[in-house]
């Protein structure tokens, strides 16, 4: 957060820094809880996927795409569940300035693993019903639409105009 931005929640909001981060920890934590609960769903397809009967003919680079989908659902999993460990072990040490820049920082790399991961199982459930090249096409939509509705979209208003909303 620079300088300006703590200016302007200080005459804008006319709140204090500590209102500020605990503003901010709610607003990441409201927004954990929404992405946690596709993450959890995410893995538990995976988790069940090598115990069907479908899973035994998946051939050899089938079977990687499965472990690097699985592998980046589970580091999502890890980012996004990481800031409630930060904020138990680190409560009532008033350290909620590195806990909320922490968790600002898990729950980034955490979405684009889940991106990762869900574009991994896109093209793990596409190749299987419809073939490799309809897999991969789907992979390439997929990862382009998760691009632009999750980066670029968001990064083109970063610093464009009002910031009414904070």
């Amino acid at each position: 957060m620079t300088a300006g931005d703590q200016n302007w929640d200080r005459q804008t909001r006319q709140e204090t820094e500590t209102q500020r981060l605990d503003r901010n920890w709610a607003s990441l934590i409201q927004e954990l809880r929404v992405v946690q609960t596709g993450v959890q769903f995410l893995i538990g397809a995976l988790l069940i996927l090598p115990f069907q009967a479908g899973f035994a003919p998946l051939s050899q680079p089938m079977r990687l795409l499965y472990l690097a989908t699985m592998a980046a659902a589970m580091g999502a999993t890890v980012f996004l569940v990481a800031p409630v460990a930060w904020h138990r072990i680190l409560f009532r040490r008033h350290r909620l300035g590195n806990v909320v820049a922490a968790a600002h920082r898990c729950a980034m790399a955490g979405i684009a693993l889940l991106g990762l991961a869900l574009t991994g199982a896109t093209v793990l459930v596409t190749e299987t019903v419809a073939g490799p090249v309809p897999g991969v096409v789907s992979g390439v939509v997929v990862a382009v639409l998760f691009a632009v509705a999750w980066v670029l979209a968001p990064w083109r208003w970063r610093n464009v105009g009002d910031r009414s909303d904070g």
